[in-house]
């Protein structure tokens, strides 16, 4: 197997918005916020869904390697319910390996409310449900030892049984890499995100506000010296001055698509880390590598969530 991802559960509720849902409701526009089950329903309770999708970050990316022709499998916890047998049917159908076995959970499986606004831009409520829960048994060792790459999403790091289920699988797998997620994230687990990156990840995949969060830095260029320093694979989208990626000495920078319909950014980070990895597994240069990721990304920013259509 090329690349097995481990990351939460997630049915994607996909919701049209204005701004005025944001501000009344006291939400930050394009971040991430934890709710509980009952703000989460009463959060939806007067909006029309336009889709439900498998997603969670990482499985939005493996769906992706998928479609590029990859074989792919994926590690998440649900509930034996009604979504989490949806959750399952749905990466199956996308080709997608699934490793977990489910059984009946105390928290029902997780969803996130992804509330897009008319600048397309995405703010996302997430009840974690059992998804959260992920502890170290939920880890398959053989399907570790029998990927090229595991990918982990800083979205499931959290003190406790996460935790140990993230060291399962750092210490079994042959090569990391780990989405930073979300400035929510890197602010909440900054000294274990930077451990992580300093002497765990063998590729670490952030955005520009997330990286220079990470390690304190108010110039972009003290990111590429820093990253130049660490010796480790970095990877950084920079919205419209496109992506950067950083190995040792080596920077590549690659520019956005330009002229793009854009609809909804749900999933822009998560396919840019499919296609990059696509060229990653498949030999190809690092140029290349950013070009196939900023391609997958311009191709799912033109449609409503986080898949593209086939």
């Amino acid at each position: 197997m090329k690349i097995l991802g481990i990351g939460n559960a997630i049915v994607d509720v996909i919701c049209k918005v204005d701004e005025n849902f944001l501000e009344s409701n006291k939400l930050t526009k394009s971040t991430m916020k934890l709710v509980d089950e009952a703000e989460f329903k009463k959060l939806l309770l007067n909006l029309k869904i336009e889709e439900t999708v498998s997603g969670g970050s990482v499985a939005n990316s493996i769906v992706g390697l998928s479609q590029l022709g990859n074989k792919v499998g994926f590690i998440g916890k649900v509930s034996d319910d009604d979504l989490g047998s949806k959750y399952e049917d749905g990466l199956k159908k996308e080709n997608v390996q699934y490793f977990y076995s489910k059984k009946k959970e105390e928290l029902p499986t997780g969803t996130c409310l992804i509330l897009i606004t008319p600048d397309s831009e995405r703010t996302m409520c997430t009840f974690l449900g059992t998804a959260g829960k992920i502890n170290e048994n939920d880890v398959d060792i053989n399907a570790l030892k029998n990927s090229e790459i595991t990918f982990l999403e800083g979205y499931l790091w959290d003190e406790g049984e996460p935790k140990k289920a993230f060291d399962k699988a750092i210490n079994n797998a042959n090569k990391v890499a780990m989405s930073l997620s979300d400035l929510f994230c890197v602010e909440r687990h900054k000294p274990h995100f930077f451990d992580l990156i300093k002497n765990k990840l063998d590729i670490t995949f952030a955005n520009e506000q997330e990286i220079m969060s990470l390690i304190e830095v108010k110039k972009f260029e003290e990111v590429i010296d820093f990253s130049k320093q660490l010796g480790k694979l970095i990877v950084i989208t920079r919205g419209k001055n496109g992506a950067v990626a950083i190995n040792s000495d080596k920077v590549v920078n690659c520019d956005i698509k330009k002229n793009l319909k854009i609809v909804d950014l749900t999933g822009a980070g998560d396919l840019f880390a499919a296609g990059f990895l696509h060229g990653y597994v498949n030999n190809k240069s690092l140029k290349e590598n950013l070009e196939k990721g900023t391609e997958m990304s311009s191709k799912v920013i033109q449609v409503f969530g986080a898949r593209i259509k086939k």
